[in-house]
């Protein structure tokens, strides 16, 4: 993952999107063969426990140790707790690793999410993932950079193997911390890997019909471009917004979305202040940006459901869940003549798929809209799969939020589960 710096005329933003090498010009790579992708979610009642608790999810039981933690707030000290997850075979040799999480951090606590891989020379050291806080006055929220050694690299959000690595099993670690003394309780809910490894194809195959033609979920219309200019600290305002404004709408869907009382510090002058205070609480002080990936699920996990990033391999796996009533957000890399309707060109840019038309085009919800009223559109299905799913692009990076009550579908049969 790297990255990128967008600039389309109306739409200026900070996003990710993988670092996945591009064919070289006249050698456009075209096959039928999907992305290998599994997604592997956390059994807290194994691994080794050291000060955790495994009561309703992994809660800070007892505190093992201290130590101290400098950042732009300052020196704190902070007592913790730490789980270590079992070594975990992938079944095929992946070249990317993403963690993400729900939890419960109230003030006075926060999180470290790391992973270590097992490759062709053993294990490699851990490396972290994020640091999470729902707020802003412990710690600030931040990926880690400059950990790229011989076997991989952390890309904001992304574990990347090595050029001539590869990732055949993982460990994680989750260290909980709070102020010593305190009572405060953080819990993770839930926790869980993506590994990949995907194709370098330019050219994407239409997928077939997966049921969900003619279904379209009425999940609320927010434009990030309203938000030019405010709030300028969390990466320059509204135009680089895409991720928490997509964010914000699955979670208007489930009727989850911030309060009066959170969003009170909002210009009162100002549309749609849930936006604004998704932007804030998704912030990656190292990123520099609101696109961190996992962090956007963490945020949306504050207000009670489930969320994960996977890689779907084809619009038919993303029709199953629309079809069980669950919009996508997805992140996507294209030029201005490659999505036809949308008007613009990014380097990376998310959105959020709620339908299909009778024809099985796709129904999106585009945060690049000038305004609210704006925001649906319909793309042709072939050319969002491409852009898409393709290897110069996410490679078909989604965001599955949902209430715990709510199901998932089945996973695609005969491939490893990617949910």
């Amino acid at each position: 993952m790297r990255r990128l710096t967008v600039v389309t005329g109306f739409l200026s933003t900070v996003l990710l999107a993988t670092a996945l090498a591009t064919p070289a010009a006249g050698q456009e790579k075209v096959g039928t063969k999907p992305a290998d992708v599994v997604y592997q979610r956390a059994v807290f009642a194994a691994g080794a426990a050291d000060g955790t608790g495994t009561d309703d999810g992994l809660s800070f039981a007892a505190a093992t140790g201290t130590t101290s933690y400098t950042d732009a707030l300052g020196t704190s000290t902070w007592e913790y707790a730490r789980w270590t997850g079992p070594e975990r075979a992938l079944g095929f040799p992946a070249t990317e690793l993403i963690a993400s999480w729900t939890a419960d951090v109230p003030a006075g606590s926060w999180m470290q999410v790391e992973a270590r891989a097992r490759n062709g020379s053993g294990l490699t050291k851990w490396y972290v993932l994020g640091r999470w806080a729902y707020g802003d006055g412990d710690i600030q929220r931040t990926s880690v950079r400059g950990q790229g050694d011989a076997d991989a690299n952390v890309a904001v959000d992304t574990l990347v193997a090595a050029k001539g690595r590869r990732i055949d099993a993982y460990q994680l670690r989750v260290t909980l911390y709070r102020t010593p003394g305190s009572t405060v309780t953080p819990r993770v809910r839930t926790l869980g890997v993506m590994a990949s490894r995907v194709p370098q194809r330019e050219k994407v195959p239409v997928s077939p019909a997966g049921g969900a033609w003619g279904t379209e979920l009425d999940v609320p219309r927010r434009s990030q471009r309203v938000h030019q200019g405010h709030y300028p600290e969390w990466n320059g305002g509204g135009q680089a917004w895409c991720s928490p404004t997509s964010t914000t709408m699955v979670l208007g869907y489930w009727d989850r979305w911030p309060s009066a009382q959170d969003t009170s510090w909002v210009n009162p002058s100002e549309p749609d202040p849930e936006v604004d205070h998704a932007a804030r609480h998704t912030y990656d002080h190292a990123y520099q940006g609101a696109g961190n990936w996992p962090f956007n699920v963490a945020y949306a996990g504050r207000y009670g459901v489930d969320g994960f990033i996977t890689r779907l391999r084809t619009l038919t796996e993303l029709e199953r869940l629309i079809g069980a009533g669950i919009p996508v957000i997805t992140s996507q890399s294209f030029k201005k003549d490659e999505l036809p309707g949308a008007g613009y060109g990014t380097d990376g840019h998310i959105m959020v798929v709620v339908g299909f038309t009778a024809t099985g085009d796709v129904i999106a919800n585009d945060p690049a809209s000038p305004s609210n009223a704006r925001v649906r559109h319909v793309y042709p299905r072939a050319a969002f799969e491409n852009v898409w799913l393709r290897g110069s692009s996410s490679g078909g990076i989604a965001y599955v939020i949902h209430p715990p009550g709510h199901a998932l579908p089945p996973t695609t049969p005969g491939l490893p589960a990617n949910w």
